[in-house]
This record gives C-alpha cells, sequence and structure tokens, in this order.
C-alpha cells in the first residue's frame, strides 16, 4: 500500500476543497439530538418512526450517546455550578500549588496595580481576566508563574473620597491618613473579592499595597540611588498645578479638555529700541509694535520677553485703514489679515536673525521694557509668529529665562489667584476668571489690545476635580528625565510592544516629559524623606538619612514620619554621618511622593530580586504616559534597563455604542450584575463569570472593547453552543477508557487519523495564538475547527460507525480513540479562557482518576507520528470526488445511491485502493467518506452504465516532498439510484429487502441473541 512505501516521505499537499468538503452533508446516519436522545437525522430533527413496526425493535441495539453532563445551564444553577467548580477544582490553591512544582521555566507577569478608589468596574475586568487567560496559559504549558496582584493605594482622589465633605479643616495629617487608609483597603476588599469570583488565578493572601511599609522603604532605597545620581534634585520651576486641590500635578495626571473655551487676545508690544540690524532699513518707520497672540491673557503682566524664530522671515506690515505698522512673520501675514479683517501690506522682509537686540514696551507696566530673543520653540502654525514668554507660567518660557537669566516673577498663589505683586487692580482675582477680564480691560486701556476673540483649543485639566489647571513656578522636587530619555529609547528598541503600534506612542509620551514633578502638596502618600533647616531651608537629604528613615519605614509605615519625634527620624549617629548640626536646627518635610513614582518602582518591591525584569506588563492605553513611563524610567535610572521584556496595551471598555461609559448616560455595565443578573432577570439574567472572560477573550483587546446586551447574549449562545458539542463528545465516550482500550494510531482508520492531524494543526495555531497575547484568533480557531472539520465533516461520516458498529470493533474504538483526543484537545484548548467550563468538563471526561483537575495536568499532548506522510492526500482526495458527488446530485441524499469511481492506474488509484481494498464496497473507508450505499473503484467507467446514471469528471493534485512527487490525476465518477434497501436498524441503504436487515446489522443482531 502507497501509505507504508511513502511512509518516509515528507510532504506537503495542494488541498482541494477544504471548504467544500465540509459543507452541509445530506446523510441518514443516525445522528444525536441532545435534548431527546432519539435517532435523529443530520440536521438534527428528531427522525420520524417509519411505518414498518420493526423501526423501534432494535433501538436498544444501537449505542446512542449518553452523558450527565447538562446542555444547558441558567440562573442560579450556573452560579452555583462555578462557585462549586471553584471549590472543588481548588481554583484558590492553584496558584501557589504551581509555585511549589519543579518547572524549568518561570513566566512573570507584574500585575500594574488598580486605583484602590472605587468598586471593580468592566475596565477591571478587562485587564484583569486578560492577564489571567495568559497566566493560565503558561502553567497549562508547565511554567511557573510569577503574578503578584497589588494595589496602587495613596493620592489625592483616595484622600478627597475618604474625606468627603469634611475636608481637611481641622484634621491633623494622621487623622487624614488614618480615613484614607479606612477608605482604600474597603475598595482593595471589594475589588479582590471580585477578582476571585471572576476566577483570576494568584495568591490573594499575599498581594502587594504601596501603603505596604516594606513596600514603602523599597521605594525610598529607588529615591535614594536616584538622588545620589543626581537625578532627582529641588529646584523653583513652573509646574502644572491645580487651583482645585491645591497641589502640582505631573502630566500623567492631567487631562486634556478639547473643548476649552479660552478670551485669546491679539496684543501690540510698541517697540522701545529697534534691533540695531534693521536701522538702515527702518528710515520712515515711525511707531513699530510687535504683535503677539496668546490664548493665555492673565499670564501678560508676568510677560519677560517676546521670543522669534531666528530662522524665519519677519515682515513690518502696515494696515491699510490706518498708518499702524506691526511686526509679524511673513508667512502669518495672509491668515493675520483674515483674522483681523484688515488689509496687511508688507512694508519691509528680513531674517528673524535680524531682530536680535530689539527691545520692546511692555504694554501694561508703564515703563517697563522686555527684549526681543530668539527661541526654537516658536512655531508658525498659528498667531503671528512672535511669541510673548511669561518665565513663570510655561515650560519653555522657563528654558528661555534659564538661557538668557531672564527673572522668574509669580504673580500668582497656590489659590490661582493673584497676589499683590500683580498691583492692586488684579490682587486677589482668579487669573482663569476676573483676573483675565481685567487684563484684558487693562489692555484696551493702554490701547494695546489689537483683538480679542472666543478660542476653543485643548486644555490640561486636573485628572480628578476635572477643573482647569494653571502653570505657576513652585519650589518642588523633580526627576531629570531630560538625562535619562535617550537611555529609555534605546532600551524600549529591545522591548517587544504589542500592539506595535503603540511603540510611536511610548516613544511620544517621553519626549514630551522634560522634566517629571514627583512632590506633592498631601498627606495621603509617601513622605518625601528630608529635613530642612530651620533658618536656610536647605534640604538634609542622603543616603545615610534616606536608609535610616526606609528601616523605619520598613518596620512601622510611612505613619511614623508624622507619629515618631524627630529624634527618632533624624539620630545623632546619622546626623554624625551627615556632618550636620543639632537636630533641633531642622524640621520635618510635609510633602509627599507622586503615586506615579510609588507605583513605578513597583519592579524594585515585587519582583524577585535575582533578576527584576517582567517577561511583560499588560495594561491600558492609558498607562503609555503612565505606569509604563514612570516604570521605565525609575528602572533605567537604576538598572540601565527596562522592567519589562514586552508590553502588552489594550484599549478601553466602552458602550455597545462606541460611548465611554457614564452614569449620567446610563450606559454602565457592571461586572457583577454580568455575572450575578440585575433586580429584573428578565432585563439582565446571570450570565455567570465565562460569559464575562469569553467577552474579554472574543474581543480585539487592541482597540476599544465594546461591552453590552449583544455581546454578552452572543458569548452566553456559543458557550452553549461550544457545551453541546462537548456534551456530544461526552456521551459517544461513555463506558469508554482510553488507558485501556485506545486503538493506535497506525491501526486507526484513515479519516480518525486525519482528525489526529487536524487536531494537532488546531493545537499548535491555538498555541501560537495564545503566545501573542491573541485570544481572539484562539476563539476563531476554536469555532471554525468545531463548525468546518468537526460538526460538517467528521462528525456526520462516523456516526454510523459510533452508533451501529460493535461496541468494542476496531472501528468503533478508533474512532472512540480520536473523539477523546479531540475532547481532551479542545477542552484545554479553552481552559485559559473559559476554566469553569473546562474544569466541569474534566470532572466527566474519561481517562483520570476521581479528583483530577484539568489545570495541574497540562497541555494540549498532540504526537507528530499524527502527520503521517500520504494520509492528507487519502483523505482530501477522497474528498474531492465527494464534492464532485455530491454537486451531481443537489438536493438529494447521497445515501441512496450507489457509486462508481473510476481513475486511472497511479499514485492517486493507490491511495483510493487504500481507503477500499475490493473492488465494491457497501462498508469500506472510502464508502464511509462518500457516505454513499455502496461505492465501487475502477480504472475506468463501465460503457454500459443505465441511463439514469449522472456523472462527473475532475482532478486531484498530489504534491509530495516538497514537489518532488506531483501528480495530477485525473477521476470520474457516475451516481446511480440504489437497488439496494434501507436497513431498519442502522438506516443505511445496504440491506437486500425492506424488511431485513443489512449483513452488519444481522450479524450484531445475531450476536446479541
Amino acid at each position: 500500500m502507497l501509505l507504508c512505501r511513502i511512509s518516509a516521505v515528507s510532504h506537503t499537499v495542494a488541498r482541494w476543497g477544504l471548504g467544500s468538503r465540509r459543507g452541509a452533508l445530506l446523510h441518514p446516519a443516525l445522528s444525536f439530538n441532545p435534548s431527546r436522545c432519539k435517532y435523529a437525522s443530520s440536521t438534527g430533527d428528531v427522525a420520524q418512526p417509519s411505518s414498518t413496526p420493526k423501526t423501534g425493535q432494535y433501538r436498544d441495539s444501537v449505542l446512542l450517546p449518553r452523558t450527565e453532563f447538562p446542555m444547558k445551564l441558567n440562573g442560579q444553577k450556573l452560579l452555583d455550578r462555578e462557585l462549586q467548580i471553584q471549590r472543588e477544582c481548588g481554583f484558590d490553591k492553584l496558584y501557589s500549588w504551581q509555585r511549589e512544582r519543579k518547572a524549568k521555566k518561570e513566566y512573570c507577569l507584574h500585575d500594574g496595580p488598580p486605583y484602590a478608589n472605587g468598586d471593580p468596574h468592566v475596565g477591571h475586568a478587562l485587564n484583569k481576566i486578560l492577564k489571567d487567560i495568559r497566566n493560565r496559559f503558561e502553567v497549562l504549558k508547565g511554567r511557573q508563574v510569577h503574578y503578584v496582584p497589588g494595589w496602587d493605594c495613596h493620592g489625592l482622589p483616595i484622600e478627597l473620597k475618604a474625606l468627603g465633605e469634611l475636608g481637611t479643616s481641622g484634621l491633623t495629617a494622621l487623622q487624614i491618613r488614618q480615613k484614607a487608609r479606612e477608605f482604600a483597603e474597603g475598595a482593595i476588599a471589594r475589588q479582590r473579592a471580585a477578582f476571585q469570583r471572576w476566577g483570576i488565578m494568584a495568591d490573594w493572601d499575599n498581594c502587594y499595597y504601596t501603603f505596604d511599609g516594606r513596600y514603602e522603604a523599597a521605594q525610598l532605597q529607588v529615591f535614594q540611588e536616584m538622588h545620589g545620581k543626581g537625578l532627582i534634585y529641588q529646584d523653583f520651576k513652573p509646574v502644572f498645578w491645580s487651583p482645585s486641590t491645591r497641589t502640582a500635578l505631573a502630566e500623567a495626571e492631567l487631562e486634556y479638555n478639547p473643548e476649552h473655551v479660552s478670551r485669546a487676545v491679539y496684543a501690540a508690544f510698541p517697540m522701545a529700541t529697534l534691533p540695531p540690524k534693521l536701522t538702515s532699513v527702518s528710515e520712515g518707520w515711525g511707531s513699530v509694535s510687535v504683535l503677539v497672540w496668546t490664548t493665555q491673557p492673565w499670564t501678560i503682566p508676568a510677560n519677560q520677553a517676546v521670543c522669534y524664530m531666528p530662522n524665519a522671515q519677519y515682515s513690518v506690515v502696515k494696515s491699510a485703514d490706518n498708518e499702524q505698522l506691526f511686526l509679524v512673520a511673513a508667512e502669518r501675514i495672509a491668515s493675520l489679515s483674515a483674522v483681523l479683517g484688515r488689509d496687511l501690506e508688507s512694508v519691509e522682509t528680513f531674517a528673524g536673525s535680524q531682530l536680535e537686540g530689539g527691545v520692546c514696551q511692555h504694554p501694561t507696566i508703564p515703563g517697563k521694557t522686555v527684549p526681543l530673543l530668539p527661541a526654537n520653540h516658536v512655531t508658525m502654525a498659528k498667531g503671528t509668529g512672535l511669541v510673548h514668554t511669561a518665565p513663570a507660567h510655561g515650560m519653555d518660557d522657563y528654558s528661555v529665562a534659564t538661557h538668557f537669566k531672564l527673572s522668574v516673577e509669580c504673580m500668582v498663589d497656590e489659590e490661582g489667584r493673584f497676589t499683590e505683586l500683580a498691583g492692586p487692580e488684579l490682587h486677589n482675582q482668579s487669573v482663569l476668571t476676573e483676573g483675565t477680564a481685567t487684563v484684558i480691560s487693562m489692555l484696551q486701556a493702554a490701547g494695546a489690545l489689537v483683538k480679542e476673540e472666543q478660542c476653543v483649543h485643548s486644555y490640561p485639566y486636573d485628572w480628578r476635580s476635572k477643573q482647569p489647571v494653571v502653570i505657576i513656578p513652585s519650589k518642588q522636587w523633580f526627576i531629570n528625565t531630560a538625562s535619562l530619555k535617550d537611555k529609555a529609547k534605546d532600551v524600549l528598541q529591545k522591548v517587544k510592544v504589542m500592539p506595535e503600534s503603540a511603540r510611536a506612542s511610548l516613544l511620544a509620551m517621553l519626549d514630551k516629559r522634560t522634566y517629571w514633578c514627583i512632590s506633592r502638596q498631601r498627606s495621603w502618600g509617601v513622605p518625601i524623606p528630608v529635613f530642612y533647616h530651620k533658618e536656610t531651608k536647605e534640604p538634609l537629604i542622603n543616603k545615610h538619612t534616606v536608609s535610616h528613615v526606609a528601616e523605619l519605614f520598613s518596620e512601622k509605615g510611612s505613619d511614623c514620619w508624622w507619629q515618631e519625634p524627630l529624634e527618632t527620624l533624624l539620630p545623632p549617629e546619622v546626623l554624625k554621618k551627615s556632618k550636620a548640626g543639632a537636630v533641633t536646627d531642622y524640621e520635618r518635610g510635609e510633602d509627599v511622593l507622586d503615586i506615579w513614582f510609588d507605583s513605578g518602582v513597583s519592579w524594585a518591591a515585587v519582583l524577585q530580586e535575582t533578576d527584576p525584569r517582567a517577561d511583560v506588563y499588560v495594561e491600558g492605553k492609558d498607562q503609555i504616559g503612565g505606569w509604563f513611563q514612570s516604570s521605565l524610567l525609575t528602572s533605567v535610572a537604576v538598572r540601565n534597563k527596562a522592567p519589562y521584556k514586552a508590553l502588552v496595551v489594550h484599549g478601553f471598555a466602552v458602550s455597545e455604542k462606541g460611548e465611554k461609559m457614564s452614569k449620567s448616560l446610563g450606559n454602565v455595565v457592571d461586572p457583577d450584575v454580568v455575572i450575578n443578573g440585575g433586580e429584573d432577570p428578565s432585563v439582565s439574567p446571570p450570565f455567570g463569570a465565562d460569559v464575562l472572560r469569553w467577552w474579554v477573550a472574543e474581543s480585539n483587546v487592541f482597540s476599544e472593547v465594546q461591552i453590552g446586551p449583544n455581546a454578552l447574549n452572543s458569548a452566553q449562545e456559543n458557550i452553549n453552543k461550544l457545551r453541546n458539542t462537548l456534551r456530544f463528545l461526552l456521551g459517544n465516550l461513555q463506558g469508554f477508557d482510553p488507558r485501556s482500550q485506545a486503538v493506535d494510531s497506525k491501526d486507526m482508520y484513515y479519516v480518525d487519523q486525519y482528525l489526529l492531524h487536524l487536531l494537532r494543526e488546531y493545537s499548535m495555531k491555538v498555541t501560537d495564538a495564545y503566545n501573542e497575547f491573541d485570544s481572539g484568533r484562539v476563539i476563531r480557531l476554536l469555532q471554525a475547527f468545531i463548525a468546518r472539520d468537526l460538526s460538517s465533516f467528521y462528525f456526520s461520516i462516523i456516526k454510523d460507525r459510533l452508533y451501529c458498529d460493535p461496541e468494542d470493533s476496531l472501528g468503533r474504538r478508533s474512532c472512540q480513540t480520536v473523539l477523546e483526543e479531540i475532547l481532551d484537545g479542545v477542552t484545554r484548548s479553552i481552559a485559559p479562557i473559559l476554566p469553569h467550563l473546562a474544569e466541569e468538563v474534566y470532572q466527566h471526561a474519561p481517562g483520570h482518576e476521581e479528583g483530577e483537575t484539568l489545570f495541574r495536568s497540562g497541555w494540549i499532548k498532540t504526537s507528530p507520528v499524527w502527520r503521517r506522510p500520504g494520509l492528507e492526500e487519502a483523505v482530501e482526495g477522497a474528498c474531492a470526488i465527494r464534492d464532485s458527488f455530491l454537486s451531481s446530485i443537489p438536493g438529494r441524499n447521497a445515501a441512496e445511491y450507489d457509486l462508481t469511481i473510476a481513475i486511472e492506474p497511479g499514485l492517486f488509484f493507490e491511495l483510493m485502493e487504500s481507503l477500499q481494498e475490493e473492488p465494491t464496497s457497501t462498508c469500506s473507508q472510502l464508502t464511509e467518506l462518500m457516505m454513499a450505499s455502496r461505492t465501487t473503484l475502477l480504472g475506468e467507467l463501465p460503457r454500459d452504465l443505465p441511463p439514469d446514471a449522472v456523472t462527473r469528471t475532475g482532478s486531484f493534485l498530489i504534491n509530495l516532498e516538497g514537489g518532488v512527487i506531483r501528480e495530477d490525476s485525473a477521476y470520474s465518477v457516475a451516481a446511480v439510484p440504489t437497488s439496494l434497501c434501507r436497513c431498519p436498524r442502522c438506516r443505511r441503504y445496504t440491506a437486500e429487502t425492506a424488511d431485513c436487515l443489512c449483513p452488519r446489522c444481522q450479524s450484531i443482531v445475531g450476536q446479541a441473541h
């Protein structure tokens, strides 16, 4: 036989008709109707008994599926069953078990800490389930998973929620901290309980918390290492300041409101001294004003300069309706003419570099002059090409002031109001409201207001209070990210990013951050371990002071910063090593660390000391400028490497309409309601945890992830379809023990071997998909395998053999062996996604001891011997012939036909001959694949075909050994209505007379009696 002759040949085959061969098949073989356990047609409809009284006579001799595995679980039964599975299968012990077992490799997924400021939501579900799917896959693969859940516990939002309407009035720092801790602990308890209910695998008694003393001590050690390298410093410079919450903010704590409306102005700064280089061309100009545009008129009193772009062209222009002259960028003239509603005529054009040495009169402060200065941040996208510069209120402005040694004068307090320095007209006015109006009035009174307009633009808001922020200078602690950025970009190139498109955003966010303000003026956080000299205000901070404070935090927690006397925090031996004076000369600092620094150092506090680098971080896209970046910068600062080998960046959970979820819109989906149901079960039925997990797995997590009734109902429907397939498999494995009754693959029917080959392909593709965090592809592969390879193809073919062959026959045991492998492979393949269903199936599956659990028994087991040379060609060649046969009898029952197949001698004939050795058969493997009454295999079609014969021709390409063996073989098929009768037991057209059993069924029934 050919399969034996070419057993050593490696090959590929050009597949023919794989889609069509698995299409709907008309076949009278018995199928399993789960709801009634009776004879049914292949479409699943219950077959009607014929008029022959013998119809039900042989029913007991047919081996129909039997299983106690329920077809559906709904309502409270579903919830009870999931909780029962969690208990019986030791969900709470799995993490500890796998940590204790021996494993060659470890897989570390470092958990980004969710914020402990509220109830669990679907964003948590998306994130935690996505992580758990990967962790469970790694456990099944035999790796030792390192996954420690954690919570971000400090920060202003928790402080504000904890205090509610009490505010901080009259409360000490320790009282505020106590209330904040209690609030955070309550939120953590609720979130932890939800995560456990979702089936998240972890040691929930050993999580990490950023308010834990040991965590805080590790954080201070990182702080000290960075400070020792000069990367952390104190300075007086502009920061984002939130007047609504009275604290400095980092870039990551901002939200940009694209609909913010500002009162923008075009203001004239009269030239007090013309640039020397323009002396020769300025004769006759008279009075010239530099025209600037700003969306923040309140900053004009703090103006110290006007900046220009040296390489651009500038013009002095004249307004057609008067003799007023303005200095503007040449390329902005046309736009300005339109905006101002004036025709602007160019008088003279020159290079920006020629503006050097020019001096302007300040428009609102009589007698004050400001210089014209070159700057790289000037752009031509908007405005006039000349930028009003207030070093106290802008990052770029501050850089100019540093370079040219300008004054950084601030006239705004922490409440966002003008101070006395601004003068009596502005004093105590809010800069963003009445202060802006007053400044505009002052410009108008001075004749400097050229135009006012409403400007809708993107403006930074405090991420918690949702109120606009301002930029003001403040004495704060900073990380010099400018010196870290190049190294951070370099190590980021070695990090795998999924999706790859997120890498550009990571790099862009790094570029935007020139420094990072890490001090906050709050009580609930890790105190910055610094002492200030009472007279000089000089900070005392070094490795001796920080290490001592870290030890105290590790032992007592950071509350001791406020609880302990200064002598405990700053003992004599530390003062001596620091070469400082007496303890009475100092006072403790009151600022706390930014929570992004808190969470950003988690790699140092949580990951294993041997190599504190995770295989992957998995978080939402908002962490591109948050935790991903703070972790990267702190790790690069201390260790010159990234804390992660890979990043997975997922989207946000949104409503089914794609809208952001909000209580006001009424579109919030509560994961607790998804699992347990709402007040009205008809509106919000209980779906259980696996439906929530399926929703996560099925979604394209790299974009926005929609959730709502349609998505959840679809998930439940798909799980129920999967249950039915698994139930069919379990039902047909009743009484089968693979440990003693399995058939060796080389002795199996070819179609059975072929399914093992397809199962191996499926398992390899599924494994690849899990490795790529693509559980959506896993589900698509699963559904395709079930629908195409199993339901429409294999199950249709094997039902006759499975139900009607002798129980212990080779053909039936061959089939059951494959069904058990399929059941095992499919169950394991979906286990990371649906752990409750997978363990439930495993409890009913044959071949293992009672009490064993799936997650302790490994990944899909396949064998390379399942891919036998010539196997694909034999089965797929037969399928190509069957496609031709079925196309010749559209809408008719294939089982009512005798089929003659004619193939010229050669490889293809030998392949078909291996499926049917005798010329004509009603029970060969070839007949089974054709699903016909009987099949005849010849070298050519007979000449005396009956007149009602239907013929078709076709060809099949055999391609072996990479094309070395290649044969395109022609074939012909002739279908003739069979002369045989329908057997009352198996319902195949294989009986000699209508009231007699076919030979096979006679033998089986005879043996039974």
